[in-house]
């Protein structure tokens, strides 16, 4: 097949799965083009099958903020009509699969059929979409596609509580390259950072309020005195300032280090023993898989799409919004000597269930299934 894809090319869960999606499939032998406004962060090494077609976006002075979805719709005409796409998968419902309607009707004069496929994340719908400036346009987007996929049951069940769905919507979830996120060995590291063999507790996320860094700091400063222990936190975002500030004022400033933004996260993965994720909201929890695969037991919220990957008692536990002191608990449980390698198993066998090579037949198969429907109502 001859595939689309439209992504925002940053860190967030959204891109960095459209972008995994987009070189599995190339590996495959599908060829792939991806169109944004500037070359996806994993997309490291380009072969036969890739392709990249930048959107521009040009100043004038008429507007305020450059029209980035004229420009997107413009730049997928242009795409489709020189490589001839059979279809176009857009990750995030603003502004992709608007600007994708748009691209559709444009083509549609020319005699060209688009068929187009949404795949729903979470804040595109949690957030974004229930903002009643973006509410019409989300619904008209998702109803007018060609298919729509969510990465879990709950984001599912969110979309169809808020919002007036017509469509089918079709649950693909999210998944973990287990070639490249698996237990490296990196003993050097871990020396370094825990030097009298602490346990090593880790957190990655974009240091928004809905991921509530504060309990894993809390969380933490509860279990350093039971359990000797170190802290890394990964990633950046707009609470970071203050998370720095309350980490100096409850904790003790050598036991917790913020490393900023990494890209091979699943290096550090690989030396810690443990994974918190204390997040209000999340659709599906991309960070704890990658933590899983790397053999990293979990201790997270039972929130959103969680429940659906977490294997509570196995993997992990889930545990309630904000509730610091079960979060000790279960840590003290899981850092336990004769409990750790029996987690980590379990978190390595669940990550299993959510290896590329089982979820990627799920994405062709709905790709055909997408074009036969499409084909037989265009005649």
């Amino acid at each position: 097949m001859n595939i689309g894809i439209v992504c925002y090319p940053t860190y967030g869960g959204s891109g960095v799965v459209a972008t995994e999606l987009g070189k599995a499939l190339a590996a495959k032998g599908h060829k792939i083009h991806f169109i944004t406004y500037s070359q996806p962060r994993r997309l490291e090494h380009f072969n036969e099958n890739l392709n990249y077609h930048e959107v521009s976006m040009k100043s004038y002075p008429l507007f305020d903020y450059p029209p980035y979805e004229l420009a997107l719709a413009s730049r997928i005409v242009d795409v489709v009509e020189h490589e001839g796409l059979d279809l176009l998968h857009v990750h995030y419902a603003i502004p992709h699969a608007s600007a994708a309607y748009m691209a559709k009707q444009i083509l549609t004069q020319k005699g060209i059929h688009l068929p187009v496929i949404t795949t729903l994340h979470g804040t595109d719908i949690t957030l974004v979409g229930k903002d009643a400036s973006y509410e019409p346009v989300v619904t008209f987007s998702i109803n007018m596609s060609d298919g729509v996929t969510t990465v879990s049951e709950d984001l599912k069940k969110d979309t169809l509580e808020h919002f007036d769905i017509t469509n089918h919507i079709e649950v693909i979830p999210n998944f973990i390259d287990l070639d490249r996120f698996q237990k490296q060995s990196k003993d050097h590291f871990r020396k370094a950072i825990c030097p009298n063999d602490e346990r090593l507790v880790v957190h990655t996320s974009n240091f928004r309020k809905v991921k509530r860094v504060e309990d894993v700091l809390a969380t933490f400063c509860k279990l350093r005195k039971v359990v000797p222990s170190k802290l890394l936190l990964i990633g950046d975002g707009p609470e970071r300032p203050r998370m720095e500030e309350m980490a100096r004022s409850i904790c003790e400033p050598e036991d917790v280090r913020f490393l900023g933004k990494i890209e091979q996260v699943e290096e550090v993965l690989s030396v810690s023993d443990l994974f918190f994720m204390t997040s209000e909201k999340e659709s599906f929890g991309l960070a704890a898989l990658e933590a899983l695969a790397c053999e990293v037991p979990v201790i997270s919220t039972n929130v959103g799409g969680l429940p659906e990957l977490m294997e509570d008692g196995i993997s992990g536990f889930l545990c309630d919004i904000g509730d610091v002191d079960a979060m000790v608990e279960k840590a003290i449980h899981i850092l336990d000597e004769k409990n750790l390698s029996k987690f980590k198993k379990g978190a390595l066998e669940r990550a299993k269930k959510f290896d590329l090579k089982n979820v990627l037949p799920m994405y062709e198969n709905y790709y055909n299934q997408v074009l036969r429907e499409s084909l037989k109502s265009v005649g």
